[in-house]
């Protein structure tokens, strides 16, 4: 059999020659609300042009608790918008903005009082909108492993549940969880004691390391369970001042995030494990990024320039 000079060139120089490009990137909307704030379909329509082809979005929606409105409340004003996860429109006049830009929409990050009391009324938005996973964000737990085994209980009813709907539950680990409790790992805890066909998880890897966890560590260690990946890159190596448990420490290191590739985390390596371990979708989030009409360019060119190994 004859080998090419190109595939021998690559072969001498120890490169894969089975590689490809992120086919689709995403946004998670929390990166940009005050430009959506301002124009919702104009900047639809940029984030459109500039190539990206999914959309995230995030509460409270009109479905969401009292509960979960009451504690954006305290959020809102710095977040830079009127607390209207469709920015003031219905779900059908979004869905008909993406359409238009040739927009989807794979996902939602909600809360766990509307996860468990209003699934119902969030599975007819999902459906309208065309999402398929239900993203929990964030949780708080009493800090032993009793905390973790209840929460695990929850999810695994919630994603039985999600499932029924014709949905799909996840949950993202902000940064609680990854260090040692009672010579435990709470976060493995739950992944241990959740259903692996109902009870899937997102992956923010800027939040993973600054836990002190390898992302590709889990990736490889839990196959299948990470079907979805927040993008973000960091400035220099960073951990939180505690256990990661609270906004607090999760605002201390916002300074911390950069554009994609102008940071230290080997984004090309985990996005291939990532691929290789089941996650469907990869999704940009820089929160609340400076300039970014400028960052979303930088981001997404990077991304979609790499050259990601087929492992």
């Amino acid at each position: 059999m004859l080998i090419t000079g190109l595939l021998l060139q690559k072969l001498r120089a120890g490169s894969s020659f089975f590689t490809a490009h992120l086919d689709k990137i995403g946004l998670q909307l929390f990166s940009i609300p005050k430009l959506l704030e301002k124009d919702f379909a104009g900047t639809m329509k940029m984030v459109a042009q500039i190539g990206y082809k999914e959309i995230e979005f995030y509460g409270p929606f009109p479905f969401s608790t009292a509960e979960a409105k009451e504690h954006w409340k305290a959020i809102i004003p710095s977040v830079g918008f009127s607390g209207s996860g469709y920015f003031g429109l219905t779900a059908k006049e979004v869905k008909k903005i993406l359409d238009d830009n040739g927009l989807s929409s794979p996902s939602m990050h909600t809360d766990l009082s509307t996860l468990n009391d209003k699934l119902g009324e969030m599975a007819e938005a999902a459906h309208l909108l065309g999402q398929t996973y239900v993203v929990l964000p964030s949780y708080k737990t009493e800090q032993n492993l009793d905390g973790y085994k209840h929460l695990a209980d929850q999810f695994n009813k919630i994603g039985a549940h999600a499932q029924q709907l014709g949905l799909r539950f996840a949950f993202h680990n902000h940064g609680n969880g990854l260090k040692p409790l009672e010579g435990k790992i709470p976060l493995d805890l739950i992944l241990e004691q959740t259903d692996p066909k109902t009870v899937f998880l997102q992956m923010d890897i800027y939040w993973t390391t600054a836990g002190g966890v390898d992302p590709v560590a889990y990736l490889d260690k839990y196959p299948g369970r990470y079907r979805l990946m927040h993008l973000k890159d960091m400035a220099k190596q960073v951990r939180f001042s505690g256990d990661g448990g609270d906004p607090k420490q999760w605002i201390e290191l916002f300074p911390y995030m950069t554009d994609a590739g102008s940071g230290v985390l080997d984004l090309k390596t985990i996005i291939a494990h990532g691929q290789k371990s089941g996650v469907e979708h990869f999704i940009l989030e820089r929160d609340i990024v400076p300039n970014p009409e400028v960052a979303l360019v930088k981001s997404y060119q990077y991304l979609a320039g790499l050259d990601i190994d087929r492992l």
